[in-house]
């Protein structure tokens, strides 16, 4: 179907295409006194690899760019998620990842 290299690239422009949607729709319902979005959905689909573009939506939208223990909680889900990358790159994670496969998980 895809090579490896195109799947991460396929799950990581995806999650960060819905995080800066998600981080732009929460802005604006800030400013017009909305429904908003919780900053543990921000962070989930920042750990889920979205984190470049919640990163991004940050800098640009320069939302959720002040508060401290958000951002605090944003980094740390970009750390668990390059370690969880590096790890399902090492070939131990490839062999768990082939076995999923296998088994259809």
């Amino acid at each position: 179907m895809f090579s490896g290299g195109m799947a991460w690239l396929l799950i990581y422009g995806t999650t960060s295409l819905i995080s800066f949607i998600l981080y732009a729709w929460d802005k604006s319902a800030a400013r017009n006194g909305r429904w908003r979005i919780s900053e543990a959905t921000l962070h989930w689909w920042a750990l889920l690899g979205g984190w470049p573009g919640a990163w991004l939506a940050q800098r640009y939208l320069r939302h959720k760019s002040v508060k401290t223990s958000f951002r605090a909680v944003f980094w740390l889900t970009v750390v668990l998620n390059v370690l969880l990358f590096v790890f399902l790159a090492s070939p131990q994670g490839q062999g768990i990842l082939a076995e999923m496969a296998r088994r259809g998980i």
